[in-house]
């Protein structure tokens, strides 16, 4: 009696362990085949990074007088989506141009659906009306605007959800920044397109 009662006691820790090692084996097996479902789901798609450039870009109405602004922007963004089964919505756009790190203006873009394999352009109008300006920042404006041109830094910034056949996925917040933009005070003056940087 004593002895079957030994031989259950050490059968006991043999059927946990069993139990507990076949456990990790199915989450083991379940991590790698969700691991490959994601992998081959991936290499599918094949995502490719959205493309910025900004085509166009003036300024009217351009006034500085006792370091205070008033002028009219406009650009042209160009939004290339080479994806061949991401589309993406753009559900809310702000458009920010600075100097010196001073906002001189700012506006919102309406929203719009992009579908894959895409270009699309956003038109920003934004508006600087009696924007007090720092003496200094003031100062090298008018500088610059003798020579009938300034340059800016064009921001965008995006709440954003990516499309795939039915599948849409959590808001994500894309940035975009055109570094040294040239607008001319004559709107005749060829621009140079500029290329920007996305960070999503």
């Amino acid at each position: 009696m004593a002895g079957n009662t030994s031989v259950a006691a050490q059968q006991q820790p043999r059927r946990q362990f069993s139990l507990v090692r076949c456990v990790a084996t199915c989450l083991l097996a379940l991590i790698v085949l969700v691991g490959l479902a994601v992998l081959i789901a991936w290499l599918v798609i094949s995502p490719k990074k959205l493309v910025y450039t900004l085509e166009n870009g003036s300024v009217q109405n351009f006034n500085l007088t006792n370091n205070h602004l008033n002028a009219t922007f406009y650009f042209v963004l160009r939004a290339f989506n080479r994806n061949r089964r991401i589309s993406v919505y753009y559900d809310y756009i702000e458009s920010t141009v600075t100097y010196e790190d001073q906002t001189l203006a700012f506006n919102t873009v309406d929203p719009f659906f992009q579908p894959h394999r895409n270009v699309s352009r956003i038109k920003p109008k934004l508006v600087a009306l009696n924007l007090a300006m720092s003496p200094s920042t003031s100062k090298d404006l008018m500088i610059e605007k003798t020579s009938k041109e300034i340059q800016v830094d064009v921001h965008f910034k995006a709440r954003i959800r990516l499309k795939v056949g039915t599948w849409k996925s959590n808001h994500r917040t894309l940035r975009i920044v055109c570094y040294s933009v040239t607008v001319h005070l004559s709107w005749y003056k060829h621009f140079d397109r500029v290329p920007c940087e996305a960070e999503l």
